[in-house]
């Protein structure tokens, strides 16, 4: 114990230093009440650069001064603000320097979380082992939605954000609003008839003149109890029922509901729940400029392999004239070893009868005339078998482009090139009909 000094003014009253008196009242209230916890509401909240924190809690009939220094301040496990209802721990002392009784808070929760938090694990073990937070039910988000469904409270901060961002991101874009309360006793049921409202859009979606392919749950920060909508079973059955993806941006970046845990994502905020689902317009016209850049590229590309592949048709083909050239000089071969061979077939035969002739001599005269009848007659024969007589009396000799001889219409087919070789020259046809 602290020492005193007082000066007597009489047997009865002792007078004492200020300062040894808040000692005194320090030295007493630790004895009398500390450790010590209590509730109240935080107001005046603040955060000193130093990183203590100063604040006063309140209730209906009074008020506290409260210090939290940088070490405890650094354990809290949520961001206290103005009107959160906590619960501190701590010590009450008394401010020696301007005689204030204050409370230096060790730790600090917010009041009735206890309750709520064990009934929030309740609900996620149940949904857990429904397979309700399994990342492989979870669906990817269109690259570029063609609607863009919302469920928020008209007169949320959040829906404010959500439209600005849109607005900026994906003006073209339309959106389907469902409101809903995100807060109280009726807002669990609110948000899951919204949900089934847009389910059903979605469902029946010939009806209208716009798709909705992806759905924002959203709503602003606040304290567990204001957020506990969120927490709701049902709700978060609604989500995983939705024929369509849905991302839940609730609260601030810490804050963690169970709608936050099933939904296909999660964001850390309303504005980025918005940004996740509406890409840039630039990055969408950059994709086109991109898509459009390979399409010409693999056209040219295609046009390329086109044009060798003809130039070496071309080359494999040759000219058409030089093949007519190269046929006819092969008929007049043959045409020459034809001439040729008869040649030499009627000089067989005249040799033949001029052995022959040696013995006419006994023959009658009229015999030797008859001889020389049967030679003519041989003659003649060899000429009607020269090919180029029959040519000259309008024949024409037809060929395919194989060089076979086309003798009857079967062998030939409607389109089909043919060459038809004349006494003079060829022509080059096309057969048109075949009878």
């Amino acid at each position: 114990m602290v020492r005193l000094r007082a000066y007597m003014l009489d047997a009865k009253t002792r007078v004492w230093q200020v300062g040894a008196l808040c000692r005194a009242m320090a030295d007493a209230l630790d004895a009398r009440f500390n450790p010590v916890s209590v509730v109240g509401e935080i107001t005046g909240f603040s955060r000193a650069f130093s990183g203590h924190c100063y604040f006063s809690i309140k209730d209906s009939s009074g008020q506290l001064r409260c210090v939290m220094f940088k070490r405890a301040g650094a354990l809290l496990d949520f961001d206290p603000r103005d009107g959160a209802l906590v619960e501190l721990n701590g010590r009450l002392s008394v401010y020696e320097p301007r005689g204030d009784l204050q409370l230096i808070a060790e730790s600090m929760r917010q009041a009735g979380a206890g309750a709520l938090f064990e009934q929030f694990l309740q609900t996620k073990a149940r949904l857990q082992d429904a397979g309700l937070f399994d990342p492989a039910r979870k669906r990817p988000l269109p690259a570029m939605p063609r609607g863009i469904g919302i469920v928020t409270s008209l007169g949320a901060a959040a829906l404010y954000d959500v439209a600005t961002a849109l607005q900026r991101r994906v003006p073209h874009i339309p959106v389907v609003l469902v409101p809903a309360s995100v807060q109280g006793a009726t807002a669990p049921m609110e948000l899951v008839t919204a949900l089934q409202k847009l389910s059903e859009f979605v469902a029946e979606a010939g009806k209208y003149p716009m798709q909705v392919d992806v759905i924002l749950l959203v709503r602003g920060g606040g304290s567990l109890e204001d957020l506990w909508a969120f927490n709701d079973e049902r709700l978060a059955r609604q989500i995983a029922a939705s024929p369509i993806p849905v991302v839940c941006g609730v609260g601030h970046e810490t804050d963690l509901t169970i709608a936050d845990m099933v939904a296909d994502l999660r964001a850390p905020t309303p504005t980025a729940a918005a940004e996740m689902v509406a890409p840039p317009r630039q990055a969408g016209l950059d994709l086109l400029d991109a898509i459009q850049k390979r399409l010409g590229d693999a056209l040219g590309d295609a046009l390329d392999q086109q044009s060798q592949r003809l130039d070496r048709a071309v080359l494999r083909l040759g000219r058409p004239s030089a093949r007519a050239a190269a046929q006819r000089q092969l008929l007049l071969a043959h045409q020459r070893r034809l001439r040729l061979a008869l040649a030499q077939a009627a000089r067989m035969r005249r040799a033949q009868l001029q052995m022959q002739s040696l013995g006419l001599s006994r023959l009658r005269v009229g015999a030797l005339e008859r001889a020389s009848e049967r030679l003519m007659r041989a003659q003649l024969k060899l000429d009607l078998l020269d090919p180029a007589l029959v040519l000259r009396r309008g024949y024409a000799w037809l060929q395919d482009t194989s060089g076979q001889t086309i003798t009857s219409p079967a062998q030939a087919r409607v389109g089909q090139p043919l060459r038809a070789t004349l006494a003079v020259g060829s022509l080059d046809l096309t057969v048109r009909a075949t009878c």
